[in-house]
């Protein structure tokens, strides 16, 4: 874990004494979906109430939703820990993901404006320099925040949702994903496609082009699995 998430831990977030549920699901969420809290890992209720200055009531109820949205592992008389994805169910989900965001793309396609075009155009040029720098981790967030935008502009808040809480359970996975060897210089293309049919205004070209991406995603994870790369 970095420093910076371990201080993040550490620090206690109170955004007030009208803490509830959905502040407190919506907090931990993002703490899990940024790594400070691994796969496996217990999440304990006393800790959690002084990190989110949340009654136990309010965080056991946070618990229960991110529970509901397979993110969190409730185990009896264990408490509730980050749940573990395996490979085999990382390669399932993914291929949920791919239909959705395809179908996002064409969306995004069909509703891009000038404004959006250019940060897209931008996000492309960063990337670029990014693989040409060797910056795997800014290339990352970088991804991260294509997509994000991508979503943003199809503006389609079902897919969006699903598609959120199916890469919540991939977290651990899309870190593997991103060591591997050369993945940058792979998806880097993929991505500049996907970025070309959207400014382009074409959903069939543009719904093409994330499929493909996704379908590379889940060949690199079926490769991980045919190294033996540890799936529990």
């Amino acid at each position: 874990m970095s420093p910076e998430h371990e201080a993040d831990r550490r620090r206690t977030t109170r955004p007030g004494s009208g803490t509830t549920a959905a502040d407190t699901r919506d907090a931990l969420r993002q703490a899990i979906l940024s790594g400070e809290y691994l796969p496996g890992e217990r999440l304990v209720e006393a800790q959690l109430c002084e990190r989110f200055g949340a009654s136990r009531f309010t965080v056991r109820a946070a618990i229960q939703e991110l529970a509901g949205e397979g993110l969190v592992e409730v185990q009896r008389n264990r408490g509730a820990q980050v749940r573990k994805v395996s490979l085999e169910e990382a390669v399932e989900i993914t291929e949920v993901r791919m239909v959705l965001e395809g179908l996002v793309a064409a969306r995004a396609a069909e509703k891009v404006t000038d404004a959006h075009s250019a940060e897209l155009a931008e996000i492309g040029a960063l990337m670029r320099e990014a693989v040409a720098a060797g910056e795997f981790r800014r290339y990352s967030d970088l991804n991260q925040r294509l997509h994000a935008l991508i979503r943003t502009v199809a503006g389609h808040r079902t897919a969006d949702g699903i598609i959120e809480t199916l890469r919540g359970q991939l977290v651990r996975h899309q870190f593997m994903l991103s060591l591997l060897p050369g993945r940058p210089h792979v998806s880097l293309p993929q991505h500049e496609r996907v970025i070309a049919a959207v400014r382009d205004r074409d959903p069939k070209a543009a719904e093409a082009a994330m499929r493909e991406h996704i379908a590379s995603v889940i060949e690199a994870l079926r490769s991980m699995e045919a190294l033996g790369v540890n799936s529990r």
